[in-house]
């Protein structure tokens, strides 16, 4: 128990940097072990075709086991939960560090993955059931939204230094450290709350739920490796719609609901999740095909791109914590996400622009700065409201839904402006004249990849753009309330 001389209001505080902690360790991990894949595979010995498993093992855990942590976390208690999850990930990050082969690190990415799926929604729950006064509330969310939201992009600048400095293990060794801070933190400050302590967990939902999202997230991922014309691909998407139809229809007749559907009758909460799916499907322009173009055409070395995305992280930091804490508690999320939505896809239009020969602060630092300034309009009010009105017993589940909702918008983004940015690359090689001169054939090619870069650009612009629309007509104005047992706890 925290010492009796810590305040109330400071605990609540004191949680909230823990929580962001661990969110930030979960949100970094994603791409942090993107640049040092190279050196780990030099080091065992591994295909390239096998690298990508490093990243999808990840992704497929975490995705398909998300409803089940967030129901878990609503059954343990958030604190147990959030002890259980850290640990789990510190050992996996541990394992996966020390990793003398491809099979061990695989296993130590996908186990990464599965406590992950722990600790992400038990520490959205955690803060859902903290902050409940409106203003202390939009301010907590504005934080934590800012670190989500820009978890990507500093784990590409954690993954280039760790990499270029120490070693590529060091990218799985840093999750130690985190992990160990956040268990302090979360045994001082954070207190339990048990939702339903004596329900049964739905095992027949979570294995259609957690089948259904795993095929989901496995068939967007291999349309990557493969192409959409694959069967595996289709099939795989096929049964995880299938599985997840069948979900939803048991979930309307189960005693006790893995993800009570009471959660998604909220109109805003819905508009919420459907800014956050939107989001994450557009948001891939920026973390992949940037990185890309910043090293393979403008030549930047990996710690330089993970520094050149640094104005992104400020310009969401600022937007989050400047505009939506002071702004959410007053007018609510319909103002403020439309117009990021509108921001992030003049961002979008901007990276349109982007010519073979560029300097940096001319055309990218724009386009990051404004797309920046719309992310954190949307993540923080999106993930505050889509949490709103969110019973005790339910907040874990919530919290899931809202992860869950993120995770398979992200997936779907890949495959998806991966599969457009490809195909106008080639359509595009394919329209240019032949030539035996090498410097006219790689000014070509740079041409073609930059043409498929920018048609994937505006395609993430018309996703923002369609966001801006659905939100504005689905988020009700005002400001959302609580409902039910929701009590900050203190």
């Amino acid at each position: 128990m925290v010492d009796s001389h810590v305040s109330s209001r400071d605990r609540r505080w004191w949680t909230l940097a823990v929580l962001s902690i661990a969110q930030l360790m979960v949100a970094l991990d994603a791409t942090v072990i993107n640049i040092a894949l190279p050196r780990a595979q030099l080091a065992l010995h591994f295909s390239t075709a096998n690298r990508q498993w490093l990243i999808t093992a990840y992704a497929l855990a975490f995705g398909s086991l998300l409803l089940l942590g967030g129901r878990l976390s609503d059954l343990w208690g958030r604190r147990n939960a959030l002890l259980a999850g850290l640990a789990g990930f510190a050992v996996a990050s541990a394992i996966g560090g020390a990793a003398n082969s491809f099979s061990m690190l695989v296993t130590a990415r996908a186990v990464q993955g599965l406590f992950g799926a722990l600790l992400a929604p038990a520490a959205l729950a955690a803060l859902t059931v903290t902050f409940s006064e409106p203003k202390e509330r939009a301010k907590a969310f504005a934080i934590y939204g800012a670190i989500g939201g820009s978890g990507a992009a500093v784990g590409l600048l954690l993954g280039g230094a760790l990499t270029q400095w120490m070693s590529w293990r060091w990218c799985l060794f840093i999750n130690v450290f985190f992990a160990f801070v956040a268990i302090i933190g979360v045994a001082l400050f954070v207190q339990s709350a048990k939702g339903e302590q004596r329900t049964r967990l739905d095992a027949l939902g979570t294995v259609l739920g957690s089948a259904g999202l795993f095929f989901v997230v496995y068939g967007f991922g291999h349309a990557v490796t493969t192409s959409w014309s694959n069967h595996l691909t289709w099939g795989s998407l096929i049964l995880g719609v299938v599985l997840l139809i069948l979900f939803v229809f048991w979930q309307q007749r189960s005693p006790h609901p893995l993800l009570p559907l009471r959660l998604l009758s909220n109109r805003t909460r819905a508009g919420s999740l459907v800014a956050l799916f939107i989001t994450n499907i557009g948001i891939f322009g920026v973390s992949l095909f940037l990185a890309y173009y910043l090293q393979n055409t403008l030549g930047f070395s990996p710690m330089r791109t993970g520094i050149a995305f640094l104005p992104l992280v400020a310009a969401i930091a600022f937007s989050a914590v400047i505009a939506s804490a002071r702004l959410l508690h007053t007018v609510g999320p319909r103002p403020l996400v439309p117009v990021g939505m509108v921001l992030a896809t003049m961002g979008m239009v901007l990276f349109t622009k982007l010519p073979p020969n560029s300097d940096y602060f001319g055309h990218v630092l724009p386009g990051l700065v404004v797309t920046g300034l719309g992310l954190g309009l949307i993540f923080a009010p999106a993930i505050a409201s889509a949490t709103a009105s969110v019973e005790h017993r339910d907040a874990g589940a919530a919290s899931a839904l809202v992860n869950t909702t993120q995770q398979v918008g992200g997936s779907m983004g890949t495959a998806l402006l991966n599969t457009i940015a490809v195909s106008a690359t080639v359509r595009s090689l394919s329209k240019l004249p032949s030539s035996n001169d090498a410097t006219v054939v790689r000014s070509y090619a740079t041409e073609a990849t930059l043409h498929g870069y920018a048609v994937a650009f505006w395609w993430a612009a018309a996703f923002f753009g369609v966001g801006a629309v659905l939100t504005f007509l689905m988020l009700e104005s005002g400001v959302p309330e609580f409902e039910g047992e929701l009590v900050p706890l203190t």
